[in-house]
């Protein structure tokens, strides 16, 4: 077998380490392996370091908040997928911290439609490769529900309520040796996420809280500070 060139493989290296910014496509410095936000494109998002976090409705972290250039670039993706803008955008995020006994479950939120929001098996995708996390389709829905665009909070409830199974009890220690983290594009007012957790606590799982890209209205915590965000208009989730 004949060997490599060292031109070639120094160029292959090269091609594989200096990956550029997945947004504007400007060079990194210095060069990654991963796919990674220039600072320009960081400051033009408003993203913040290491995410946001909260714990209403109920627990959840998320990688910004959805409102101006960053909300127009997750619809962006939502109708054209770029798995290495989710790669980007989770990277920024830091995860919850569990003992080393413990292995976290990915669990994504399951959409009613025939063409399905395609954000959260990307996400739990990455996560799985970034945080080395397990990860389990333990959701159907049971119902197809209304859309939410122009539902207030209680009616969104109400509508979600119901609307999810649970397709297996945890097996042995299953439930304490793995909690389970949600995993969706965009936490509103919890409805969703909130039917979603009572399904799987019903069936004797342990919820510990939701992962989202982006977070909406309600208490944010970013270095301290607590941030609120305008409700978003026409393409809200639950």
């Amino acid at each position: 077998m004949s060997q490599v060139p060292h031109w070639f493989s120094g160029w292959l290296l090269q091609g594989l380490v200096h990956r550029p910014c997945p947004l504007c496509r400007q060079p990194l410095e210095p060069p990654v392996l991963s796919p990674r936000l220039c600072s320009s494109c960081v400051n033009t998002l408003l993203l913040p370091d290491r995410g946001l976090r909260g714990g209403s409705p109920l627990p959840w972290w998320a990688v910004g908040l959805y409102q101006g250039i960053y909300r127009q670039r997750l619809l962006d993706i939502r109708k054209h997928p770029r798995p290495e803008r989710v790669a980007a955008f989770l990277g920024r995020l830091e995860p919850p911290s569990f003992s080393s006994t413990v292995s976290p479950l990915l669990v994504p939120i399951p959409s009613w439609k025939a063409r399905p929001n395609p954000l959260p098996a990307l996400i739990v995708a990455e996560a799985r490769r970034q945080w080395q996390w397990r990860t389990a389709e333990l959701l159907r829905r049971s119902r197809p529900v209304l859309g939410q665009h122009h539902l207030n909070q209680a009616m969104r409830r109400e509508n979600q309520r119901g609307s999810f199974l649970c397709l297996r009890r945890p097996r042995g220690a299953e439930a304490r040796q793995h909690p389970v983290l949600l995993v969706d594009d965009i936490l509103t007012t919890g409805a969703t996420a909130l039917n979603a957790a009572e399904a799987l606590r019903q069936a004797g799982w342990r919820v510990h809280g939701m992962i989202c890209l982006a977070r909406t209205s309600g208490e944010q915590k970013v270095a301290g500070r607590d941030l609120r965000s305008k409700s978003r208009q026409g393409d809200e989730p639950g």
